[in-house]
């Protein structure tokens, strides 16, 4: 749907000084081309100056009329199709601003003609007219913005010349083209093309395609032509009437009267190729080893049909004013369509065409989609588009409609639209008409910068009508002959440059006007300030905005335009409320300035809407830096109050509310928990409770509950133990006071706020560092304490591996220094070997080497058990705490059972068995009984019967702890291997009265079994 509003796009007008009667026109950087019709084979240039000012630079001959013409930005060259004794000629202009100069010099020469040194200096002087001869009369004609490559449209084919420059000498560069490429296209006569960044549109009457030409690797046949036929493996649905089909053709042979027309069909993307044109490549370039070899994609196709009329078909129904606009990129900022200087990455491209009551607007970028649809009041002549509007021309009007392309680039360009950071208006929102002006016979445009060129051309009896004297006195042969005068010297014709308003403006107007819509609330407003706010966006999308003169002010405009477009979600009941964030973000307001702009001070009658409401719910959890004035801060709860009471608890947790009055805060919230009671208020009233320095209340609000369940509430609201600020985290005085009063409940709910995924793990230690003053080096027992009980609960590997090592570490360091933690420890050995599967039971062998440890160690005894715990159980990652482990290696006996506790981890038993031989062979025996079971068998007779025999040969009856070793030791293996094994294994000099009773009790067993 279009919508009408009477603003005002057009501003002043001018009148271009022309001595012929234009036939066609276009501009080029800054100047605008005139051709004469047929009666005259010349074509003028003018200055277009500010406000639309024209000054004739002069004017230059062509071969004859001018049938199409066009300019390149790139290159500055003018290429027209003309018109000499019934052929057309395709002919470039290049250097034509020597003509203005006063230089009458032209050198006329073919596409590809070698140009000699010698002519140098007369190339800079004169005007160069390249002749491009073609097999087949050119019909039509498209310039590259951005390489100033040409595309000449003929019957069933497209012919592409690559422009060149040629180095002649230092001091001169030459223009000239190459043929580079045909596109065959069997049974296609097109009517437009348009060309631009490898892309190609075409139109024939009634149907449209679009292509991509895309680079493809060299082939080793550089003759070779790439064939981009379809073969489909089923018959398109709309394939409508061909000539092959002999029923057709018997069916037109009896009923000639009627016209069989094929059905509308549209095809987007990858199902375009079913449009059944085949298209053939054939490259005609030198080949060279930087040849490009192209492939041809299809975009788009669509085909309509004749406007139907009770009267039978319109014969005028034919498409028109088709037109690629592109937008690039360049660096952080975007450019749109006609000022790009150099190749660019191309951010979006959009094709416009139109039929006689009806345009469409395409983007054939990244998305093939239907952007627009734009209905006119009456039949079309012509449309331009630009990045701001579309100027359509009637035979009585000038039409301009809004555009979306400005809405479709931004989200191609910044991926944070339509989220809760930026937002855009949608593309699908309907386009409006902001003007219609009457012009008399309006008949060709196009648009220049901010100018339109608009060509009028009245019919013989509007002048004579438009002329007659008002006084009917004359006779009726004077009256005649008055007419038949005027009729004749009266030109009937005018070329315009109208002049478009400033961007400033006109969104100045679209304000205004949006207001006359704003007591009522409907969307009518927000729609035209959303065209503001697009109009603004396709400023900004200019090349020229950074250089502008009103850069500024547009900014300025745009963030006006973004706190407009809040405060319309904010105050309006509309499905799309949630943009009142992203608008008033993007708008550069602070919470302050918002609130004044939309709550009144002490109103309480007053509603507020849910897009207020969700601004301020998000910029409050959000953690914002600004502190909101007492003011302010309670205005602000008497809004959730009054609104979303269930909120209260959440955005007192803010830190934009910091300086909110406690006492009107627990005010509201005993208020709100008589109607809803819940935990967090609670929790939130002993909060603001603590804040008074009532304690009472507090103590009081905290017995409420049982501590699980206060747990849950500070899951619902992690905000009430910590807040970041700067990205840091901060505990509140809340936590301060639990960290005093009640540590188990502080660790407990930090745990849960981890398991729920509320605390990150490095911010949970930050937590604890902070809340205990520690520097970053120094880890508090309050931490040590979380990340005890977070153990017990964790079960994703990696955190707890990351766990295990921070304890281990903390342990190694607290022992190795002697160091006592500054508070007592939440749990003990062995709560934690009862409630946590990471902490195993200490093995008996430990317990003997540390019973044989000096007294000094049961001063800090408790990490002691706590490190060996952990060891003994299977989940620590042995290899990756060795490092960890180090500083304890020469600790005593400490160090003993560390070192053998992490060499029984790795396998290692013979080597865990020497050291304890070596430094504590009372526990080698229970060590061997712990651990010496299944595969590890065999080390009983294989290491340490043979150890034991041979330290106590050497010790002889002074080490009786070994000899009682090996006596066990005997007893085990005894029982373990053959007579024959055991017997090979006893030393050849012992004494036969200690070994005798362990051979008897090896061959009974053997005898018994």
């Amino acid at each position: 749907m279009v919508q009408l509003y009477n603003l005002h796009p057009f501003g002043s007008q001018q009148v271009v000084p022309c001595k012929q009667e234009p036939a066609h026109f276009c501009c080029g950087r800054d100047v605008l081309f005139v051709a004469g019709t047929a009666a005259s084979c010349r074509v003028e240039v003018f200055a277009v100056r500010d406000q639309g000012r024209c000054e004739p630079l002069g004017s230059f001959a062509t071969l004859g009329p001018v049938l199409r013409m066009a300019h390149s930005r790139a290159g500055d060259y003018l290429v027209t199709i003309e018109e000499k004794s019934k052929a057309t000629f395709l002919r470039a202009y290049m250097n034509w601003r020597c003509m203005s100069a006063g230089s009458s010099r032209v050198c006329v020469r073919m596409v590809g003609h070698k140009m000699e040194e010698s002519y140098s200096e007369t190339l800079k002087e004169q005007m160069s007219i390249v002749e491009m001869p073609l097999s087949d009369p050119p019909l039509c004609i498209s310039c590259c913005p951005v390489t100033g490559d040409l595309l000449v449209g003929c019957k069933n084919k497209l012919v592409m010349f690559c422009l060149k420059y040629l180095v002649i000498n230092q001091n001169l560069t030459v223009l000239d083209f190459e043929r580079s490429l045909i596109l065959h296209i069997d049974n296609l006569i097109p009517a437009e093309v348009a060309f631009c960044s490898k892309h190609i549109a075409i139109t024939t009457e009634l149907d449209v395609l679009i292509l991509k030409l895309e680079l493809v690797q060299q082939s080793a046949d550089r003759t070779e032509q790439c064939t981009h036929g379809i073969t489909a493996l089923e018959k398109p649905v709309d394939r409508g009437v061909t000539d092959k089909d002999p029923l057709t053709q018997s069916l037109q042979l009896e009923v000639d009267e009627f016209v069989i027309c094929q059905k509308p069909l549209e095809l987007l993307g990858e199902e375009s190729k079913l449009c059944e044109i085949p298209i053939t490549l054939e490259s005609t370039e030198l080949p060279t080893e930087d040849t490009k070899r192209f492939q041809v994609r299809y975009l788009l196709f669509r085909r309509f049909t004749p406007d139907q009329s009770p009267f039978g078909f319109c014969e005028e129904t034919k498409l028109h004013s088709l037109q690629l606009l592109p937008v690039y990129q360049t660096g952080n900022s975007v450019t749109a369509h006609e000022e790009i200087e150099n190749e660019t990455e191309l951010l979006s491209l959009f094709c416009f065409f139109s039929l006689p009551h009806v345009g469409y607007l395409y983007s054939v970028g990244k998305l093939i989609e239907l952007i627009s649809t734009y209905q006119y009041s009456e039949k079309s002549e012509q449309a331009v588009l630009t990045p701001q509007f579309l100027h359509v021309i009637t035979s009585e009007k000038l039409q301009c409609f809004t555009v979306r392309c400005s809405a479709a680039a931004a989200r191609d360009e910044d991926p944070y639209i339509d989220t809760t950071v930026k937002a855009c208006p949608p593309v699908t929102l309907d386009v409006c008409t902001l003007r219609m002006q009457l012009f008399i016979g309006p008949r060709v445009i196009c648009h220049f910068k901010n100018h339109i060129i608009l060509l009028t051309k009245a019919d013989t009896e509007d002048i004579t009508e438009r002329r007659k004297p008002s006084r009917r006195m004359l006779s009726r042969k004077a009256d005649s002959i008055k007419s038949r005068t005027t009729s004749e010297s009266e030109p009937g014709w005018n070329l315009y440059i109208i002049n478009t308003v400033s961007t400033i403006q006109l969104y100045r107007e679209m304000v205004d006007y949006s207001r006359t819509y704003e007591n009522v609330k409907t969307e009518s407003c927000i729609h035209l300030l959303s065209e503001a706010h697009l109009l603004l966006r396709a400023a900004i999308m200019d090349p020229s905005f950074l250089k502008s003169d009103e850069k500024e002010e547009i900014l300025r405009a745009f963030r006006e335009s973004c706190a407009l477009l809040g405060d319309c979600y904010s105050r309006f009941d509309t499905k799309d409320y949630h943009l009142a964030l992203p608008y008033y973000r993007m708008s550069g307001l602070s919470m302050t300035e918002v609130l004044k702009r939309l709550a009144s001070e002490g109103d309480e009658i007053q509603t507020y809407e849910k897009g207020f409401l969700f601004y301020l719910t998000h910029s409050l959890n959000e953690e914002l830096n600004e502190e909101l004035s007492k003011e302010s801060a309670n205005q602000v709860l008497r809004i959730f109050y009054l609104a979303d009471p269930e909120q209260l608890p959440h955005i007192l947790c803010s830190p934009c509310m910091r300086n909110v009055c406690p006492s009107t805060a627990v005010e509201y919230l005993q208020k709100v928990e008589k109607m809803m009671p819940s935990v967090v208020l609670t929790l939130a009233t002993a909060f603001m409770a603590l804040k008074m320095g009532d304690l009472m209340m507090y103590e009081h609000e905290m017995d409420s509950y049982k501590e699980a369940a206060l747990t849950c509430g500070f899951i619902g609201q992690p905000k009430l133990l910590r807040q970041h600020k700067e990205g840091v985290v901060i505990p509140t005085e809340f936590a301060v006071h639990l960290k005093e009063t009640q540590p188990g409940l502080l660790v407990a709910a930090t745990v849960a706020l981890h398991e729920n995924s509320k605390i990150e793990l490095e911010e949970a230690d930050t937590f604890f560092k902070m809340l205990c003053s520690n520097s970053e080096n120094n880890i508090p027992q309050l931490l040590v304490d979380f990340w005890e009980a977070l153990l017990v609960v964790c079960s994703q590997e990696e955190i707890v591996q990351e766990l295990l090592l921070r304890i281990t570490s903390q342990y190694v360091w607290r022992i190795s220094k002697k160091q006592h933690p500054e508070t007592k420890p939440l749990k003990t050995t062995e709560d934690l070997i009862n409630s946590c599967n990471h902490f195993g039971s200490i093995f008996p062998w430990v317990t003997s080497i540390m019973s044989a440890g000096s007294p000094s160690d049961e001063d800090y005894h408790e990490d002691i058990p706590k490190l060996q715990s952990l060891l003994c159980s299977h989940s620590i990652n042995i290899a990756s705490a060795l490092p960890v482990l180090e500083p304890l290696s020469e600790a005593g006996n400490i160090g003993l059972a560390i070192h053998v506790l992490c060499s029984t981890h790795l396998g290692k038993h013979e080597e865990a068995i020497d050291q304890l031989l070596q430094r504590c062979p009372d526990a080698a025996v229970l060590y061997a009984q712990h651990e010496l079971k299944g595969d590890s068998r065999p080390v009983w007779w294989n290491k340490l019967l043979p150890e034991l025999c041979k330290r106590t040969r050497l010790n002889g009856n002074d080490c009786p702890v070994l000899i009682s070793s090996l006596k066990e030791t005997l007893s085990v293996v005894a029982m373990e291997l053959e007579l024959r094994d055991f017997l090979s294994l006893l030393p050849e000099d012992g004494t036969a009265a200690f070994f005798l009773p362990h051979l008897l009790h090896c061959s009974q067993r053997k005898l018994l079994t």
